[in-house]
């Protein structure tokens, strides 16, 4: 199978990576020289043989409308386009009602994994039609993790199920960091009480009913900085979040943890704060997101 990628930054990179790794022909594009297989989308389009594939891994909104645009104007009835990037579901409509006039499948991918996803594999939730999806089953194969299939993917439903999975997967994602981050605010407020704070969370790593890959990552984080000191507690929201919420409002669907999580990121923008240093720490751990160093 040979597939052309369109955006090689932290995870299209690594994705373009593991499927070489398992024998997955990959022409990759990127308006970096540096990291890009190919001079140009042409170049790509004309290197894949038909009918093509073509995965996009750029930032959601703007910039998968014109990179999608981009190929529908090069590529041709019976091709498909997938959009792995954390797209809002609606936007999915969209792409797959312009790409359909011209005969251009279309599919969804909701891609969980950050920068650990190389050597992990990615969690993956497809939306589109079973045909389209079957079709490119080795690219999910190679790039979710090893062991059961549906327990790395899922073929979540038609298109938009896929972002729709993820952005739910994420809002689920913020409320897990947060309670993490406000215990580990609590815990340190009482160190005239407890002395091993990253102690404390590394002992739950086995036998606990709190035990996870984010408390492995938020104690990776104290063992490079044990009180956080070194970063602020700033957080951003990438915009799955919110979308959950205004989901839930739509749905009548109560979502409160998760609401919390969110209004707590505003928070972070207002105010140091040490549970907003933690949330901080785990999106730079998982997700590679930047983080802003402390002045002090």
């Amino acid at each position: 199978m040979h597939i052309g990628l369109v955006g090689l930054g932290r995870m299209g990179g690594n994705m373009r990576t593991r499927l070489r790794a398992a024998g997955i022909e990959v022409t990759g594009y990127d308006p970096n020289p540096d990291v890009s297989d190919v001079a140009s989308l042409d170049e790509m389009v004309a290197a894949l043989p038909t009918p093509r594939t073509v995965w996009v891994m750029v930032p959601a909104g703007k910039v998968t409308d014109s990179v999608i645009s981009d190929l529908e104007k090069r590529l041709d009835a019976g091709d498909l386009v997938i959009d792995g990037g954390n797209s809002k579901f609606s936007d999915d409509f969209r792409h797959d009602t312009m790409l359909e006039k011209k005969g251009i499948d279309y599919i969804d991918a909701g891609v969980s994994g950050g920068v650990w996803g190389l050597d992990n594999g990615y969690g993956l939730m497809v939306g589109g039609p079973e045909e389209q999806v079957q079709r490119v089953m080795p690219v999910f194969d190679a790039l979710r993790p090893d062991g059961p299939r549906d327990e790395g993917f899922v073929h979540a439903g038609e298109v938009g199920a896929g972002h729709y999975a993820k952005m739910v997967h994420n809002g689920i994602e913020y409320a897990l960091m947060q309670a993490y981050a406000e215990g580990f605010e609590l815990l340190e407020k009482r160190s005239d009480l407890l002395k091993d704070v990253p102690g404390t969370f590394k002992a739950w790593q086995r036998g606990t009913v709190v035990r996870s890959w984010l408390l492995e990552l938020l104690v990776r984080a104290l063992d490079e900085d044990d009180d956080l000191s070194e970063i602020e507690g700033y957080v951003e929201d990438s915009g799955e979040g919110r979308w959950t919420i205004e989901e839930a409002i739509v749905n009548a669907v109560p979502v409160p943890t998760i609401s919390a999580s969110i209004f707590a990121r505003f928070v972070s923008r207002q105010e140091d704060s040490p549970a907003m240093k933690a949330v901080a720490a785990l999106r730079h751990q998982f997700g590679g997101h930047a983080v802003k160093k402390s002045d002090d």
